[in-house]
């Protein structure tokens, strides 16, 4: 058996070949329904909005594989541990739940459907069948192909993919060349007249890729070592190189389906949410070959992305719970959960899953950035703790805003949401974790001051 040889750092190929994959697992059909929309939503205040979008849907994601790195974890479980074995538990679930049965595989299905099946659904048909009928078609191929893994997954990355891309390249040059209005002359939504950074943050936050981050940084890894680096400090490093890389490529993509949302403000309405608004730009400037293009290669992406999701969900509960649920029967749950999610449709989701996302974001975040700059404070499992209950506690008053006004209504939360704008700084930025986060950080590094000062009297 010949060994392979270690590598000190990959080249500059290799790097490519890794940032490659890596965009290829964060970047899907559902990647482009939010700068879409977020542009359509910023208008003239786009380049502030780009910046606050590009911070949470590029940035932190790639911090987000950097930390599996930088830490030597094998996988979310594990870097969560640092705060607790039962919290590492709790938290890998809910967000593999979040990236997974809840709301990313339906709205799959559900983008597929919105920007692809629904334009070209006549009066004969009820859009609310149509779904359902969609749905469960979709859900029966990713059921099958994830009970038996086989080449699909591997084709449709290598020809739907670049093919899909390839489209909307060609979509966003003919947008960018013939725009519908020039951005300096639209009109932002009520939402980005001031403030447009800080309300894009959140915006980001939909894409999901930082949570994914931490789910896809130990494939990375992976991958990395299999090409010959085994040195921890080098694996870090490439990661974070070869996540550098990815990231230009997704702030390039991002910044251009921006700014083709915001021109299309000239052509029509700001829309519900972006993949109908992607659907209109691709009729608009590619009439329906474009919208049957379309609704081929997002549904196919769609489908490789949701095959990839229930196999990665059901692989990752299988093994924390070894003695419940086989394989194909945590692949059957999530797939017939994520049916019936799908069908209460693409803007319904995206609603409910904004409360959701702004509750584990924060969480995230300071999870990241603790396993970043851990050395500093030699990953004390006190800093850990304190900053993640602090964090967990500001974000609950996210959640509770980002609720529909009638459920925080309903359920009085209104009250807890009016004393959190008031005493709580940055809260109505979206931004109210961060005081919590920095005091439960003084607090973990005086407990592990005062840790070392008992042992040094032991």
């Amino acid at each position: 058996m010949i060994e392979q040889r270690q590598l000190s750092h990959l080249s500059f190929s290799q790097r490519t070949l890794v940032a490659v994959t890596l965009f290829g697992m964060f970047f899907g059909a559902g990647n482009l329904i939010f700068p879409v929309h977020l542009g359509q939503l910023s208008g003239r205040n786009l380049f502030p909005a780009m910046i606050g979008f590009i911070i949470t849907a590029v940035g932190i994601p790639i911090l987000g594989v950097a930390s599996i790195g930088n830490t030597h974890s094998d996988g979310l479980q594990s870097l969560a541990s640092k705060v607790g074995k039962r919290y590492s538990y709790v938290f890998t679930c809910l967000l593999y739940l979040t990236i997974g049965p809840c709301f990313a595989i339906p709205r799959c299905a559900t983008t597929s459907f919105t920007t692809g099946i629904a334009p070209m659904l006549g009066t004969q048909i009820s859009e609310r069948f149509a779904l359902f009928l969609f749905s469960a078609i979709f859900f029966v191929l990713v059921l099958f192909f994830s009970l038996k893994p086989g080449n699909i997954t591997l084709w449709i990355g290598k020809i739907i993919n670049p093919l899909f891309l390839f489209f909307l390249g060609i979509l966003i040059v003919s947008a960018l060349l013939h725009p519908g209005a020039p951005v300096s002359s639209t009109l932002p939504d009520a939402s980005y007249q001031s403030g447009a950074l800080f309300h894009a943050l959140s915006e980001g936050y939909g894409t999901m890729d930082a949570i994914a981050g931490l789910a896809f940084g130990i494939v990375v890894v992976n991958i990395i070592r299999q090409m010959g680096v085994q040195d921890d400090a080098a694996v870090a490093g490439e990661v974070l190189h070869s996540g550098i890389l990815a990231g230009i490529l997704m702030t390039f993509i991002y910044m251009l389906t921006i700014l083709m949302g915001a021109q299309s403000l000239g052509l029509f309405t700001p829309s519900d949410n972006g993949g109908i608004a992607l659907s209109q730009i691709a009729s608009h400037y590619l009439g329906r070959a474009g919208i049957l293009i379309l609704a081929v290669t997002i549904t196919f992406a769609c489908l490789k992305t949701s095959i990839g999701l229930v196999t990665s969900c059901a692989e990752t509960f299988e093994k924390m719970f070894p003695r419940r649920l086989s394989y194909h029967a945590w692949a059957v749950l999530f797939t017939v959960f994520s049916f019936l999610i799908s069908n209460v449709g693409l803007s319904t989701i995206i609603r409910y899953s904004v409360p959701v996302l702004m509750l584990i974001y924060p969480p995230a975040i300071a999870l990241i950035l603790l396993a970043l700059f851990g050395k500093h404070f030699d990953h004390n499992h006190k800093v850990y703790l304190w900053v993640t209950v602090c964090t967990w506690a500001a974000s609950l008053f996210d959640f509770f805003k980002a609720l529909p006004e009638e459920l925080q209504i309903l359920l009085h939360l209104d009250t807890a949401v009016e004393l959190a704008e008031r005493f709580l700084p940055l809260f109505s930025l979206n931004l109210g974790w961060i005081l919590p986060a920095v005091l439960g950080l003084l607090i973990g590094l005086l407990c592990q001051k005062h840790q070392k000062t008992l042992q040094a009297f032991a």
